[in-house]
């Protein structure tokens, strides 16, 4: 589908979604900075210890920006039309334009670089409405992955994510997207729209998809399932990066609490990391205290599916801080509502369990290493025969 561009240039960094204007002439900017961000937890967690063992930290690099995004419909028209990536600034630069006025506009206020935008009136580009109502789930599985990577959107799809029904439980897949950027993302809009038509699987919000607004993105997530999932049972967040064992997770879900449950890696005493190098870093003015409250490791965690509506309307009196996993703990505790320990320790996994039949069927979920060919233990797991 064609995609009409804007040739207004931008100043905008990573650090937050809408961009960052200066008056009427045509913007010139330059697409600048990067940020770095990981996380990860665990009781008495020093988030540190993650950076010691990756050996190849994920630095995140942002690129020149076009003004449109490749969302916009170009036949729909007047500024309600327009796509969210306009900030005020630019509607009302698009609405004068080829008018007399001259009046300066009222510039954009970024929330800065420890806050992300949210919340916010996101809208979905690409959107499976009914899917909740046709399938009837039990459990509903939420992968966020950036736009680019269907790599990893085919492995979850042809491993643990193609799984249903599962000990007599619809277990339904869907994969979590925002707005990729820079050179050719329109034509990555189009090969997104055609796999959405051939998988029925992709959810897209108007967030620029990056390491930052992971938060958004979860947020985003609650709120579609909130919106078209709710008569589900429960969901679960998991990276694309992750095995999953979905038998024993519907297994320990038959005895879990049907209200305001959550579960996964539970991290007690989350140390808020005051060095201005941490990639986890917050000052005092944004988090004064010295410790997190209890919260889960955003790899993998279960909710029950009446906290969706409840963590967006906790999310309106809290600020939004750029650690998705933090934040959702914050939005718990304002609701007095703290995470569950999982019924065995050894059912979440932060650094990657070397794999083996035996491990592999006690566990829930683990991460696995970059250079593991995840189809071939694939299938020797599911292969028949005892696995221990």
């Amino acid at each position: 589908m064609p995609w009409k561009r804007r040739k207004v240039s931008e100043r905008r960094r990573c650090y937050w979604s809408r961009r960052h204007c200066f008056f009427f002439i045509l913007l010139m900017g330059i697409g600048f900075f990067f940020y770095t961000n990981v996380q990860d937890v665990g009781h008495n967690w020093n988030p540190d210890w993650w950076v010691n063992y990756n050996m190849t930290p994920w630095w995140i690099l942002y690129r020149n920006q076009t003004l449109v995004s490749p969302s916009w419909n170009p036949s729909s028209s007047g500024s309600s039309a327009l796509p969210h990536n306009f900030t005020s600034t630019e509607r009302t630069l698009w609405n004068t334009e080829d008018s007399s006025q001259n009046s300066e506009p009222v510039p954009y206020k970024s929330p800065g670089p420890y806050l992300v935008e949210y919340p916010y009136e996101y809208h979905f580009v690409i959107n499976q409405p009914q899917k909740c109502q046709q399938l009837k789930p039990f459990l509903v599985l939420v992968v966020p992955v950036a736009p680019h990577n269907r790599a990893h959107r085919d492995v979850v799809r042809n491993t643990w994510g193609g799984e249903s029904p599962v000990l007599g439980k619809v277990v339904m897949l869907m994969f979590l997207l925002g707005l990729q950027s820079g050179e050719g993302a329109g034509q990555l809009q189009e090969q997104l729209i055609q796999e959405s038509e051939e998988h029925q699987d992709l959810i897209q919000s108007d967030f620029l998809d990056c390491y930052k607004n992971l938060t958004i993105k979860t947020m985003v997530m609650l709120e579609w399932l909130d919106s078209y999932c709710s008569g589900a049972s429960y969901a679960m967040k998991i990276d694309s990066d992750m095995f999953l064992n979905v038998p024993n997770l519907i297994n320990m879900l038959s005895d879990a609490p049907t209200s305001n449950y959550v579960t996964g890696l539970v991290t007690i005493n989350g140390q808020v990391m005051r060095n201005p190098n941490s990639k986890w870093y917050l000052p005092t003015e944004v988090y004064p205290d010295l410790v997190y409250p209890r919260y889960v490791l955003g790899l993998g965690y279960v909710l029950s599916l009446d906290l969706s509506k409840k963590l967006v309307e906790a999310s309106r009196h809290v600020r939004a801080v750029y650690i998705e996993d933090v934040y959702l703990g914050l939005c718990m505790q304002f609701l007095g509502i703290s995470p569950t320990d999982p019924p065995r320790a050894d059912y979440f996994h932060v650094f990657p369990v070397a794999y083996s039949r035996c491990t592999y069927s006690i566990l829930i979920a683990t991460t696995t290493d970059e250079h593991t060919d995840r189809m071939e233990e694939w299938e020797d797991f599911r292969r028949p025969g005892p696995r221990c």
